[in-house]
């Protein structure tokens, strides 16, 4: 884990690779619960007969699934000692599904430090994650993330 001391420290690591987070283990139990959680309960997700004969060989993870655990995974990549007041979700600018992730299959992500820009209402930080599935080539997914940092 990436440690910098304070914001000054962080907006000097632009353009940088911030590192990997741990593996995280992607069980059907996961994705009956984001079903479960989202309302989305189609076939390909929890029917693992069906899934079995279809296009992935077995159930699948949602999209939003792989998405979601960038949350998780922040919070792994880097630590700052002088925190922010609060950090905030400002959302996305791009995201785009390359894979799917096959139940049992491991993910982690990579995270590229791209910009950090001051705007009034604090310190806006662009962060480019790419979601690995262990022992594929291609990512899960490709996303950049928008976190405001107001100090």
């Amino acid at each position: 884990m990436r440690e910098f001391a304070d914001i000054n420290e962080v907006i000097a690591a632009q353009g940088e690779h911030l590192g990997h987070t741990d593996w995280v283990t992607i069980d059907q139990g996961r994705i009956d619960k984001f079903a479960d959680a989202t309302e989305d309960h189609q076939w390909i997700h929890l029917d693992a007969e069906r899934a079995a004969e279809g296009p992935f060989g077995a159930t699948i993870a949602h999209g939003y699934l792989s998405l979601s655990l960038l949350a998780h995974f922040s919070q792994q990549t880097f630590k700052i000692t002088k925190k922010p007041t609060m950090s905030i979700n400002y959302g996305l600018n791009k995201v785009r599904f390359l894979q799917p992730v096959v139940v049992g299959s491991r993910v982690r992500d990579a995270v590229e430090l791209l910009e950090v820009k001051e705007t009034p209402k604090g310190y806006l930080l662009n962060a480019r994650h790419t979601v690995e599935i262990e022992g594929q080539e291609r990512p899960a997914l490709v996303a950049e993330s928008l976190g405001l940092w107001v100090p």
